[in-house]
């Protein structure tokens, strides 16, 4: 990770390229017409992969109903489940996140809304703004044939609909499992909100999730250190 902020001094037109990036917000993007319902239960999870994963739960952490965010790494095997390795390629990993979410606050197709939405560009194929590989893929990992039905649908929805200008790539496949990332890449952006590449890349989310979906949106981010989700919104 430390390799992005570096880089991010010495290319040229970076800077340019990842605001540009992190503000390409869709307009009219509306909610997916194929949903659960929301309803009191068990506390469900959904998993994600948008690029560099320190923005997307960055992102998470402030939704509505959402209780814990987890960085990790998804769809490979246990074995090559840390940071060099899945940096390294080939290891069939996307820096991901799991997000464990209240379903009576807000349903699987809102957070594939907020996902869409705000959270990442899913146009970019194997790569997101600076960061480039399949390990920053665009892809949803289905837990259930529920979540793959609603995933599936509401791309087809948002391909019909003309939202984003080019085709939406997300992969949306089973997910076979997720290990959390090493410990200092949990709540980064809440860590190192002063840090070139979050202010460039990560902060826009953030105000793009509060100016654009302000039903979403909490002030108080939920924190991995804290995320018993005690009074949370």
């Amino acid at each position: 990770m430390l390799a992005r902020t570096v880089v991010l001094f010495f290319l040229s037109g970076f800077l340019a390229q990842a605001a540009a990036c992190a503000a390409d917000v869709p307009q009219n993007l509306g909610p997916p017409t194929r949903d659960n319902p929301k309803a009191p239960g068990p506390l469900q999870t959904a998993v994600l992969a948008g690029g560099c994963f320190w923005g997307v739960q960055g992102v998470f952490e402030h939704v509505r109903g959402v209780r814990r965010v987890i960085a990790g790494y998804a769809g490979g095997d246990k074995s090559t489940a840390q940071y060099e390795t899945v940096s390294a390629g080939g290891t069939g990993h996307a820096e991901s996140v799991e997000v464990t979410f209240d379903p009576a606050r807000i349903s699987f197709g809102e957070i594939l809304q907020v996902f869409f939405a705000v959270a990442h560009n899913p146009t970019e194929l194997n790569r997101q703004g600076p960061d480039v590989g399949a390990q920053y893929r665009s892809e949803i990992f289905y837990v259930d044939d529920a979540q793959r039905q609603i995933a599936q649908a509401y791309i087809a929805q948002l391909d019909r609909s003309h939202a984003f200008a080019r085709p939406i790539v997300t992969r949306v496949e089973p997910l076979k499992g997720i290990y959390a990332a090493e410990d200092y890449h949990q709540d980064f952006l809440v860590h190192n909100p002063h840090s070139p590449y979050i202010v460039f890349n990560d902060l826009p989310k953030i105000e793009n999730l509060r100016r654009e979906l302000p039903s979403f949106y909490v002030t108080e981010p939920v924190l991995v250190a804290r995320s018993d989700g005690v009074n949370r919104p």
